[in-house]
């Protein structure tokens, strides 16, 4: 199980240095899988069963969802795997593509099923599982969902190679955007008509304000007993310019230092203005993708820089000072 250093505050200061923002989403989710593997040891431990309690993201596409849940499962060091609810949707063979995701789950955790029995599984898109009206039962995300709850729940599944893989103890996180989950949330009166006083801790109420509940989730579309497997919620902002430009910046593996890192092992210096980094980020903010056109931006302004280079042996510094200019090249001996 985990080390016993790895307390939430440890995992959140982790997730600090690769995902910016997001700090509430951080804390739930650090609790989240704290809790979670506690239980497990405690259940090793005891003998006593104690429920899981599975993790559904709420944020817009590009918000960090899937790359906080990667780094998570590095800073855990348990098997992690992501899967697509849209592709689990669109096939007739739900229970084949559910035994695919468990069998990669197991490659990852190299062919150890103790240690695939304590991995992570994303399930990213999920609101794209939501009942539709005009759709049959059985074709319908709907059924996905039906199909999804027992091993989320925890159950033994048979794979290709007629071993058997318990999900009891495994985390399943969900995430997806939930475009209108706001407008359902507007429609109810929250807990304004709740008795409170001056002693009151008005970040509580607001709090609850804010939270998605089960009813908007089941408005939404999704069934009462797939919410039910989903107890803990988390939700994701959307990522406005600064932030974007931070996480171009000041990750320990951002984009930028990437670049930088290679260009250092030409002997190359690479210098960005900081008003590039704000160029691309208002451009991501016109895609409306979030930080996942970021690195796509980058590269296209980086590639003919990086083309240049190698062949040239008297450029020794490389300064880019805008999106829009031709970037200026030092000549001299290079470093090293």
């Amino acid at each position: 199980m985990l080390d016993k250093r790895v307390k939430p505050s440890f995992i959140v200061k982790y997730l600090d240095q690769y995902v910016i923002g997001q700090e509430e989403a951080k804390k739930i989710l650090a609790v989240a899988v704290y809790s979670h593997y506690r239980k497990i040891a405690k259940t090793e431990q005891d003998g006593v069963e104690i429920a899981k309690s599975n993790v559904l993201l709420i944020g817009p596409s590009g918000s960090g969802k899937t790359l906080m849940c990667e780094t998570l499962s590095r800073v855990l060091g348990v098997p992690f795997v992501t899967a697509n609810a849209t592709s689990l949707a669109q096939t007739r063979f739900v229970n084949d593509e559910i035994e695919a995701i468990l069998q990669r789950l197991l490659e990852k955790a190299e062919g150890n099923i103790n240690r695939a029995q304590q991995g992570i599984v994303f399930i990213d898109e999920i609101d794209k599982l939501k009942a539709q009206p005009d759709q049959p039962r059985a074709t319908s995300g709907e059924s996905v969902q039906h199909a999804l709850l027992k091993i989320m729940e925890g159950a033994p599944v048979k794979i290709g190679d007629g071993r058997f893989v318990d999900t009891t103890n495994m985390l399943f996180i969900c995430g997806g955007a939930f475009v209108g989950i706001e407008d359902i949330m507007a429609k109810t009166h929250g807990y304004g008509y709740l008795s409170t006083t001056a002693a009151d801790d008005a970040g509580v109420l607001e709090r609850l304000n804010t939270r998605v509940k089960p009813t908007d989730l089941f408005q939404f579309g999704l069934i009462p007993e797939f919410t039910g497997r989903l107890p803990i919620i988390a939700r994701f902002q959307e990522l406005e310019k600064k932030m974007l430009v931070r996480i171009l910046t000041e990750p320990k593996n951002s984009i930028y230092n990437q670049f930088r890192e290679i260009f250092r092992n030409e002997g190359v210096e690479l210098n960005i203005e900081t008003k590039v980094f704000g160029q691309i980020a208002d451009i991501a903010i016109e895609y409306h993708t979030g930080a996942r056109s970021l690195r796509g931006i980058f590269e296209e302004m980086i590639n003919p820089v990086l083309f240049a280079v190698p062949d040239d042996n008297e450029i020794r510094r490389v300064d880019i000072a805008s999106l829009f200019s031709t970037p200026v090249y030092t000549r001299g001996p290079r470093a090293g």
